[in-house]
């Protein structure tokens, strides 16, 4: 079962199924005013892998992620560039879901989009005023913070030593309310603004009111896991937990927070900062596999720095299991008693699937917090003993580790690219007159052939079964 670090105990401990053998998870989405960033990436690739896994040892996942299209900065961008909001909104979105999909990244099983629930949003919190944890001032709607016993769980922190606010969003605003800590549930609206009605007067909803809504909405009181990034944990998180604690319902049984993508100097990449890298400049320039497995090679709740250096030597560990990958395929697929069918090796007409030990050991680790680090040492220490293998002409033991590595690898969501490179007819004969010579003791006709493909940009390899060349 997988142990998870649970942000409201302070404890990694098991994350528990509300209903046995499916698991329901909430991750906070984008909202959608601008390009997605690098940490936009490490947030939807840290859910995807965790979910990859959950499905991979046979749970069922319902994976759901919201689009935030109103807020202020959506409205604020909308003014400045004299442009309906609905058409950020709508463009920002397209490309949002273009950079997910270079990355791989499977689309959550909900995508509830916030406008599409603000009449529930009103429900909420008229409900939270009518049972006096809520009061309507003259700019919006705001809950009594201090009428929430165990405010500041997910902090850690009192309130009082947390009044200076957090994340994005200020936690200090308007004039009206009772208490600096009470944040806006309803917001009225300005001439010109997107608003839609409500007891108190025409407005939109709070950031904080949105997710809460969708969540129970959608997964129902007391779902397994709510997951974000940890500049979410306080207020954002916070906050939506408080509006249903003051309705006395059961909310998350389970928090989630990744650590942040970091620039050389350690800050924190964000817009709001201006630091951050546009995410579709990396997939569009790199492989954007490499983004995926250099989070593998870090743990979720680690900081990690995400430049052309890092990415580039994740690049090349990439090609290196590529390579295996190429290597035992062809390898494999030499004769009639060899073949590659989809994930696993087939010998002789006999199955190959990856070694259980290394399947039991991958499972340990990854169990453990995620540990993905480690797990991916696995698929990097199968790929070495599969080459081992392929020089000893050891046909069995490559299969395996064919196997074990597409294994793996799938079960974290790493594509790989096994496809052979066409050869031309020009260099397989090269190829064929090489092993030819070689038959013939020719050595050094042999050489000169080696030569000449190694000229034409071919890696050749020659084992026992004969000699094969790749780009």
């Amino acid at each position: 079962m997988l142990n998870l670090y649970d942000t409201a105990t302070g404890q990694i401990r098991e994350l528990a199924m509300r209903d046995p053998g499916t698991v329901s998870i909430y991750v906070c989405g984008p909202t959608v005013y601008g390009p997605p960033h690098l940490g936009h990436g490490r947030a939807t690739l840290v859910y995807d892998i965790l979910r990859r896994y959950l499905e991979w040892t046979g749970l069922r996942v319902r994976h759901v992620s919201n689009i935030t299209d109103i807020d202020d900065k959506i409205i604020e961008r909308a003014n400045r560039e004299d442009r309906p909001w609905q058409d950020i909104t709508h463009k920002c979105e397209n490309v949002w879901w273009k950079a997910m999909d270079s990355m791989d990244v499977l689309r959550p099983t909900d995508i509830p989009h916030a406008t599409a629930y603000v009449e529930q949003m009103v429900e909420m919190i008229g409900q939270i005023v009518d049972i006096g944890r809520g009061y309507v001032t003259d700019d919006g709607v705001y809950l009594s913070v201090r009428s929430i016993e165990d405010y500041g769980l997910l902090a850690h922190q009192k309130l009082d030593d947390m009044l200076s606010g957090g994340g994005d969003r200020e936690l200090v605003g308007a004039e009206n309310k009772h208490d600096p800590a009470d944040f806006a549930m309803w917001k009225l609206s300005k001439p010109g603004e997107p608003s839609w009605p409500s007891p108190w007067g025409a407005g939109r909803p709070g950031w904080h009111s949105e997710c809460v809504v969708m969540s129970l909405d959608l997964l129902g009181e007391g779902f397994d896991l709510h997951a974000g990034g940890q500049d979410l944990r306080f207020p954002h998180h916070e906050n939506e937990r408080a509006q249903a604690v003051a309705l006395g319902k059961t909310f998350a049984n389970h928090w989630m927070h990744h650590a942040f993508v970091v620039d050389g100097e350690g800050e924190k990449l964000s817009k709001s900062l201006g630091n951050f890298t546009n995410l579709l400049d990396l997939t569009d320039t790199m492989d954007p596999r490499s983004y995926r497995l250099l989070l593998l090679q870090s743990h979720y709740r680690s900081p990690v720095s995400v430049n052309p250096e890092t990415i580039g030597a994740a690049e090349r560990a990439l090609a290196g299991i590529d390579t295996f990958v190429r290597r035992a395929t062809a390898f494999l697929s030499v004769d009639a008693d060899r073949a590659v069918i989809a994930d696993r090796a087939v010998i002789a007409d006999r199955v190959v699937v990856a070694d259980p030990a290394v399947l039991a050991a991958f499972r340990e680790r990854m169990d453990d917090d995620l540990d993905t680090a480690n797990a991916l040492a696995l698929v990097f220490d199968a790929a070495r003993r599969g080459n081992a293998a392929i020089d000893a002409d050891d046909t069995g033991a490559v299969g395996v580790a064919l196997a074990t590595v597409n294994e793996l690898t799938s079960a974290v969501g790493l594509l790989l690219k096994a496809d052979i490179d066409e050869i031309p007819a020009e260099a397989s004969a090269k190829a064929a007159a090489l092993d030819a010579a070689r038959a013939a003791k020719d050595f050094a006709g042999a050489d000169t052939l080696r030569g000449e493909l190694q000229a034409d940009g071919w890696i050749v390899e020659t084992t026992k079964a004969g000699t094969t060349i790749r780009r």
